[in-house]
């Protein structure tokens, strides 16, 4: 966590009669939105009472203000070595990891925790320039609670390449996913807007408003109360397989926040969703065509392997 700072200040003649969250806000050069979360927060004070926002200041009186904590700098982000991040492929142009869970593609406020990035300058690759200063060489991402294959731009030809692929859907995106039961049919297409929740802002859901989102899927394996997908991502939403599939009441196993039975996910012993990204199949700058496989992780291939050996009896 960053160190905040504690300034102590007497409050100027001018000052004087305003409201705490109006005069601080000159005094400090700060939002009188900030300024008014710090009074909320008790980190004004004067005489060892805090103040409220709307306190009215007093010529003279001595303040102690914790400021807020500085914004990171997300372009400054130091190499950080990330555990079990597995190199698929590179050369001049791409770069192809395997991304375990609990991993971000790059690095965002309020995620302090390892990045594809971060783990990529440690092991000594160099990535594209292109795009913004905290996403440089990023051209797709995935979630940090799904594993699997993701590419990266290591050129800035491979970075224009490949933002236009994905732009232009010319990516073809697979993932396997455990869900609950058997979707009807067996095989099929999932065409439903998604966009936020109306009342979790983390969450979403298919809603009227939402953005187009189309998934194809077909059944590798069924058993008694869950089915192994093979998934095809026409368009790339936030959550979009997960919300897909929980709004036909099969959410993914292991992935409570959609729906899934607790009960099931701790006979198969995940602490996680069951998803994950198999392969990516794409045109590499060069012109030839790629196809990058990622193996199931330890965790899902346990979860699998117990669904299986239980013979459908779970």
């Amino acid at each position: 966590m960053t160190e905040r700072e504690q300034r102590m200040m007497p409050v100027p003649d001018g000052l004087a009669g305003m409201r705490v969250d109006a005069g601080l806000s000159k005094l400090l050069g700060l939002s009188r939105t900030v300024v008014a979360d710090l009074a909320a927060a008790g980190d004004i004070t004067a005489e060892g009472k805090s103040l409220g926002k709307s306190d009215r200041l007093v010529a003279g009186q001595w303040l102690d203000v914790t400021l807020p904590a500085p914004e990171r700098d997300l372009a400054a982000e130091p190499p950080q070595l990330v555990e079990g991040m597995d190199i698929l492929y590179s050369d001049d142009d791409v770069i192809a990891v395997n991304k375990p869970v609990g991993v971000a593609a790059h690095p965002t406020l309020g995620w302090e925790g390892p990045t594809v990035t971060a783990g990529l300058a440690a092991a000594g690759f160099r990535i594209s320039t292109s795009g913004p200063p905290e996403r440089k060489g990023i051209v797709q991402r995935l979630d940090v609670g799904t594993s699997g294959v993701m590419i990266v731009a290591a050129s800035e030809r491979a970075y224009t390449h490949l933002k236009r692929a994905f732009r232009n859907r010319e990516v073809q995106k697979i993932y396997h996913a455990l869900v609950q039961g058997h979707p009807d049919p067996t095989s099929g297409t999932i065409d439903a807007p998604i966009g936020r929740h109306p009342s979790a802002g983390w969450r979403f859901a298919v809603r009227d408003d939402g953005k187009h989102a189309v998934t194809h899927y077909d059944t590798l394996e069924a058993h008694r109360q869950a089915s192994l997908l093979r998934v095809n991502l026409e368009t790339g939403r936030t959550h979009q397989i997960r919300v897909h599939f929980s709004s036909l009441h099969h959410p993914l196993c292991g992935d409570p926040m959609y729906g899934s039975d607790p009960a099931l996910s701790e006979k198969l012993g995940l602490i996680r969703q069951w998803l994950h990204a198999v392969s990516l199949r794409f045109e590499h700058p060069t012109g030839r065509m790629m196809q990058i496989d990622s193996p199931y992780p330890e965790d899902l291939q346990q979860a699998l392997d117990r669904l299986r050996e239980a013979n459908d009896g779970i």
